[in-house]
């Protein structure tokens, strides 16, 4: 049978029932897909969060991958979930509880049912619901059958075995056919909430291309359940979201780390230099240098180091030879690569760190998501060395802001560390393509000339040290980690130079902030609380004062994407509040900061469990602060 045939004879549509199925419209659907590691559901919820982008509504999301790498099948530590908030009006979350969970198996839905909205959807596969199953995920009886789920919309649907009957005929062994039910889930969830699955068989019918009986085992499975939805009499009810209201433009749906490796990349070609990318792998780093690799022909060249210490040696050489030099890694790596970082400082190189922040201390859990490493971006080296600090707001801002930090490190021949989280560089939000010529333009000179020529001669406004590529005749020069001599660059104990230096680099990262836009106040712009914070807590805060404020609450939002050096105006804004509140996802470190430059008595909001805020745990913090006298 030829693969066209066969599609044709196993995914033709059955004939529809007798009566339509009612059609009720909402405005937004919180959906939760669960299983093991192995049951797919990240590339489920990625498929259908792409569906969702491509039926025009809002749409943001939160993986949510197991710490452990082989964790025991059915166990409660195994589980791995994919949320996805979609909406007929802008969002700024994944959404704090879902309408819908997808379970694959009973530990699944042993760690997810606490979050379920009362009356939500149940969608199980009965398949998985057995003895051992059920023991290994702590249930003495099952939960489908015992009446505990009474006040939920439960739907058993056997999903392994109605797969396994779609792919009869084809070539494949029992295991790799069962591997193709996160598609029937996804074909079964797409049809209940409208959601187009051409982008999905398009997606199959490419990545699958080599194998032609997996992309016809793939397509099986999609369209096996979304016309099971289509038939079966359990489901009387269709749900349809209808397209958001966005700004005109060209949109594709976007993870952190992949806008990341873009904006590193775009700011590349905007500079007209080599990138080079120097890593050691390290969740939830590793999608940078994956993305990165696949941009060989945009004169980007990526090295896989043998340790953190060689990846960020490497990039600060490629600095040194006239490239953008970067190197991306999480918490760990940061805390080893910090006396290279000093090295970049002290030679006064653009070097740029990319911290995908992860929830620690030391390994921790790798996969789950925190913002302790502020303290250490700013202070965490040996002496008086301040390099400047940046951090997105959501996964399309890490575009943006990865621009800005190559824009800043070249301008100002200063190490700069962009400061993302798990948070973000996982989640996905439809992202608005930019123009090229919306980019700016960024400038670079390399010393060429040998007249006047000293090491540290300074740019009279950013205090910037002449860029020479190593060979240029005329302008041989040494440089190192020993204290250097002003303008000649030569080694010097003195002590009123070592002053002199420690100041000027200290001044350097301070006139940053005559680049750094006004900050932009939300809501009221003076009153009872002010609520200041930064990285991914941005869409939690943002919609938490936006429904105080509604309800009549005194209260503004401010979000930090430049924290060293802090905006010029914030020490204007503050005072306008009464009270300032910081939430962060640590023990309290902006907090801290703020505390000591503004010298107001903020107080923070701390949450340190791997899981971002909800945006109901903020706006019962802020209640009670705005009430408390």
């Amino acid at each position: 049978m030829s693969e066209e045939k066969g599609a044709t004879a196993h995914t033709e549509a059955p004939p529809s029932p007798k009566a339509p199925k009612r059609r009720e419209e909402r405005e937004e659907v919180v959906i939760r897909f669960a299983g093991d590691s192995g049951d797919g559901m990240q590339l489920a919820g990625m498929q259908f969060t792409n569906e969702t982008a491509v039926a025009g509504t809002d749409v943001a999301t939160l993986p949510d991958f197991p710490a452990e790498i082989r964790a025991p099948a059915g166990t409660l530590f195994g589980v791995s979930g994919f949320q996805l908030n979609f909406s007929s009006h802008e969002i700024f979350t994944p959404g704090d509880n879902p309408d819908v969970l997808v379970m694959m198996n009973p530990a699944a839905l042993k760690v997810n049912l606490k979050d379920l909205k009362a009356g939500g959807i149940i969608i199980a596969d009965t398949a998985e619901f057995t003895e051992p199953n059920l023991r290994k995920a702590g249930y003495e009886t099952n939960p489908l059958e015992d009446g505990s789920l009474d006040k939920y919309q439960v739907f058993p649907v056997d999903i392994t075995t109605m797969t396994l009957r779609a792919m009869e005929g084809l070539n494949l062994s029992q295991k790799v056919a069962t591997r193709c039910k996160n598609f029937y889930a996804l074909g079964l969830t797409s049809w209940l909430f409208t959601r187009p699955i051409e982008p999905t068989i398009r997606w199959i019918q490419n990545r699958f291309k080599k194998d032609p009986e997996l992309v016809e085992a793939n397509l099986r499975a999609l369209k096996t359940g979304y016309f099971f939805g289509e038939t079966a009499e359990m489901f009387a009810v269709q749900y349809e979201v209808k397209p958001a209201r966005l700004a005109p433009g060209k949109y594709r749906n976007i993870t952190g780390n992949t806008a990341t490796a873009l904006g590193f990349l775009a700011a590349a070609e905007r500079a007209g230099l080599p990138l080079f990318l120097g890593s050691y792998p390290i969740t939830p780093a590793s999608d940078i240098l994956h993305e990165m690799a696949n941009y060989k022909h945009f004169n980007v060249y990526t090295f896989q180091a043998e340790d953190e210490i060689a990846a960020v040696g490497a990039a600060v050489g490629a600095a040194y030879g006239g490239c953008i030099g970067i190197t991306a890694t999480s918490g760990p790596g940061l805390l080893l690569k910090q006396e290279t970082i000093n090295l970049a400082l002290m030679t006064e190189l653009p070097l740029i760190i990319a911290d995908i922040q992860r929830a620690g201390p030391s390994t921790g859990m790798p996969t789950k998501t925190e913002q302790a490493d502020l303290l250490m971006a700013i202070y965490g080296r040996s002496s008086d060395s301040p390099v400047v600090v940046m951090a997105p707001a959501t996964p399309g801002d890490c575009f943006y802001m990865a621009f800005e930090a190559v824009r800043i490190a070249l301008k100002y021949m200063v190490p700069v560390i962009f400061v993302s989280d798990t948070f973000l560089a996982n989640g996905a939000e439809p992202w608005k393509i930019p123009k090229v010529s919306e980019l700016p333009r960024i400038e670079t000179e390399f010393r060429t000339d040998p007249r006047g020529f000293q090491p540290y001669l300074r740019d009279p406004e950013t205090l910037s040290r002449p860029w020479v590529r190593p060979g240029t005749p005329g302008l041989e020069h040494r440089i190192g980690g020993l204290e250097k001599e002003d303008i000649t660059g030569n080694v010097s104990y003195d002590p009123a130079n070592h002053e002199k230096m420690v100041r000027l680099r200290a001044e350097k990262v301070a006139r940053v902030a005559m680049d750094i836009p006004l900050t932009e106040v939300r809501g009221d712009s003076s009153g009872k609380l002010l609520v200041i914070g930064w990285g991914g807590t941005y869409g939690a805060i943002l919609e938490a004062v936006e429904r105080l404020r509604a309800q009549g609450k005194s209260i503004a939002h401010v979000h930090l994407r430049y924290l060293s050096p802090l905006p010029a105006d914030l020490k204007n804004i503050i005072p306008l509040f009464e009270k300032v509140l910081v939430p962060e996802l640590n023990m309290g470190q902006l907090v801290k900061i703020i505390r000591a430059e503004y010298l107001v008595d903020a107080k923070g909001i701390n949450k340190i469990q791997g899981q971002p805020f909800r945006v109901s745990e903020l706006m019962e913090k802020m209640q009670e602060f705005l009430e408390d006298s």
